[in-house]
């Protein structure tokens, strides 16, 4: 099992939140990836406040290739917007459909993922 670790579960990590002891076990048991389009979310703020060995620690998570099926993401939030979940943005989406396209989990604090359990088939921890 691997599992794609979101941008929030990130942000609570480096900040030492209440879901911190998670992320712990998963990174010892060298099962989480990620993705460029959590990277592109995180890496900005990080060189920004200079924190060079956050950098270092993401640059060596395995990364997920994205290969985005525009039709998928179109389906998926015609089906969010049916369900009135208007506020389910594209790159939640991208995320989703790149953790289903490649067997993962996600783990997220973001509840926008719990939503796309049952909509997209994700598998959410």
């Amino acid at each position: 099992m691997t599992v794609l670790v979101d941008t929030s579960a990130w942000i609570d990590y480096f900040r030492g939140g209440s879901d911190s002891s998670r992320l712990d076990v998963l990174i010892e048991e060298d099962l989480i990836v990620t993705n460029d389009l959590i990277l592109a979310e995180l890496v900005p703020f990080l060189k920004v406040r200079n924190q060079r060995k956050l950098m270092e620690l993401l640059s060596s998570v395995r990364r997920l290739p994205l290969e985005i099926d525009w039709q998928e993401i179109i389906e998926v939030q015609t089906r969010c917007l049916r369900q009135g979940l208007n506020g389910i943005g594209i790159p939640d989406l991208i995320i989703a459909q790149n953790a289903k396209q490649h067997g993962c989990e996600v783990f997220s604090l973001d509840g926008h993922f719990v939503l796309l359990r049952k909509l997209a088939g994700l598998r959410v921890s």
